[in-house]
């Protein structure tokens, strides 16, 4: 039995609980809202995961000094946008422990990607990444489940394969830490696109296009930014790209779906009702491909939509009557 504590009371904050609880492990939860404790503690419930009953074993808290003080290891499972804020509530309390970064993004105002963010917070502490296609729903009633533990420290990412692997969860470990949250944070730019095509039902040869060509300008744009390129053609990469673009559960997907409809981006927040990390992103890579001199037409594409006003089926225009290439 490990310590473990998770820093967020979202989807899949509480889904990597009920999962490791599971194991047999003690998790505390952390979370700002006073009514996802009562929930959860309560009613053995989340907002989030409508059908799944958390497990005994999960207990959460609004005080972040009560979650990590005797923990053996830190998930933070927050949406990007509030990361080093969050870690500010939190850094204080944390000795040694390894920190591990669940959430998938960047630090808009930076542009640095969360495992600088986390270095420059915790530079004595061992830093890893958990990434891959994993949908929370699906994980916290134990589908089966590939993923990566991500880390410069191989013992610590061997560690993660030890709390983590089960019947139902099979893990990697990797050494490019860059690579594999960059795969993570820029999939949800095209699993945006995806749900845009969609919406504008532009059908299965539409969709095929985008997800190979996306993952050209995710490669690219990843390996410019210090990935290593076959990391974005594995679980991290391709694997996440495609569970996010296909599925009805990708948040990403369906905020893209409403952009298609005409909806406005307040109106698809407001109906997504979740954090959706891929329009902060399409802003962020946009402006790292434009500092790297990097061709994403795709993400420059959609760029165009959310903040130019550039109507969606236009935009189809545009990308489909660019000067020709070779593959």
């Amino acid at each position: 039995m490990r310590k473990i504590a998770i820093i967020g009371s979202g989807s899949w904050g509480v889904a990597l609980a009920i999962y490791m609880a599971k194991q047999g492990n003690e998790i505390k939860l952390w979370s700002f809202s006073e009514e996802e404790k009562d929930l959860i503690n309560n009613e053995k419930r989340c907002k989030f995961l409508k059908d799944v009953t958390i497990p005994d074993g999960v207990y959460c808290s609004t005080n972040a000094e009560e979650v990590v003080k005797d923990s053996e290891i830190i998930f933070h499972v927050t949406p990007s946008k509030f990361t080093r804020n969050v870690v500010k509530q939190y850094k204080d309390f944390v000795k040694d422990q390894p920190i591990i970064i669940c959430s998938k993004g960047f630090e808009s105002e930076t542009l640095k990607t969360l495992d600088e963010v986390m270095k420059e917070e915790f530079p004595n502490n061992k830093i890893g990444v958990l990434s891959g296609p994993s949908h929370a729903e699906e994980v916290s009633i134990s589908v089966p489940t590939a993923l990566v533990a991500a880390s410069d420290d191989s013992q610590l990412s061997q560690d993660l394969v030890e709390i983590l692997k089960s019947e139902t969860m099979r893990m990697y470990t990797s050494n490019d830490v860059r690579g594999v949250e960059l795969g993570g944070a820029l999939k949800n730019i095209i699993a945006f696109c995806a749900g845009v095509s969609a919406g504008l039902e532009l059908g299965d040869n539409t969709f095929a296009a985008l997800l190979t060509r996306g993952l050209v300008e995710i490669s690219r744009l990843g390996v410019a930014l210090g990935g290593e390129r076959d990391t974005f053609y594995g679980l991290t990469g391709l694997g996440d790209l495609i569970v996010t673009c296909s599925s009805l559960h990708s948040r990403n997907r369906k905020a893209g779906y409403l952009t298609g409809k005409g909806y406005s981006i307040e109106e698809t927040r407001k109906e997504v009702g979740m954090t959706i990390e891929s329009i902060d992103n399409i802003e962020v890579a946009y402006k790292l491909a434009q500092i790297h001199n990097i061709e994403v037409p795709i993400i420059n594409a959609v760029y165009d939509v959310l903040f130019n006003k550039l109507d969606p089926k236009e935009a189809v225009i545009k990308l489909m009557t660019r000067d020709q290439k070779q593959e």
